[in-house]
């Protein structure tokens, strides 16, 4: 009889740790907003380079403490797709050669996976998350490491900035040049985004 009562308390037990982890992880994905951006950029023997891209998918889960909405405790996954045809830097020379150099015809898209992530508060509602993942540009992947820092909204969305400075030779990425050559981009290029995600209303 009282083995059958421990068992019954040590079930209810990982029941209720069950349900309170339930609850306090959540289910995000990027949402429709203005304040949604990506950016490359570059230099070239002429002047810098932007491409703009402002349309991409992902999805996010964020863990909070128990009884909580706005202490992040963890990011348990996160990931991006981008379209590389989606970039655009307003000058379609320029815009043609990069798809060229990015294989966009074979590779449509530039992904990113999370892997791991340590989150620090840094006061109030914002967190840096350092993090390790696997960016996947011209169908290479390599392994990344990046600061994100996160605000924990109002309305309950999460909002991440960073900033991280690639090779694109490492992509196997060959730097386009434009204007029959007179215009040679350097093989360094920055990547910025401002992404928010948007929790789900699970059923």
């Amino acid at each position: 009889m009282k083995n059958n009562i421990k068992k019954m308390g040590l079930l209810i037990g990982f029941f209720v740790l069950g349900l309170h982890y339930l609850q306090a992880q959540s289910v995000y994905k990027l949402a429709d907003s203005k304040n949604i951006a990506m950016k490359l950029s570059g230099t070239s023997t002429l002047h810098k380079w932007d491409m703009n891209a402002s349309i991409f998918s992902g999805r996010a889960s964020f863990d909070f403490k128990p009884g909580s909405t706005k202490e992040l405790a963890s990011l348990k996954s996160l990931t991006f797709l981008l379209a590389v045809a989606n970039l655009s830097s307003g000058e379609k020379g320029l815009d043609k050669n990069a798809y060229k150099a990015l294989k966009s015809k074979q590779f449509k898209n530039i992904a990113y996976k999370l892997t791991s992530a340590t989150v620090s508060p840094e006061g109030g509602d914002r967190y840096l998350l350092k993090t390790h993942g696997e960016l996947t540009i011209a169908g290479v992947t390599k392994e990344i490491m990046m600061d994100v820092h996160c605000v924990v909204n109002s309305d309950g969305n999460i909002t991440c900035t960073g900033t991280e400075t690639l090779n694109m030779t490492d992509y196997q990425v060959k730097p386009p040049t434009f204007m029959l050559g007179a215009m040679k981009t350097g093989d360094a290029i920055t990547l910025d985004f401002t992404m928010v995600y948007k929790k789900q209303v699970t059923g």
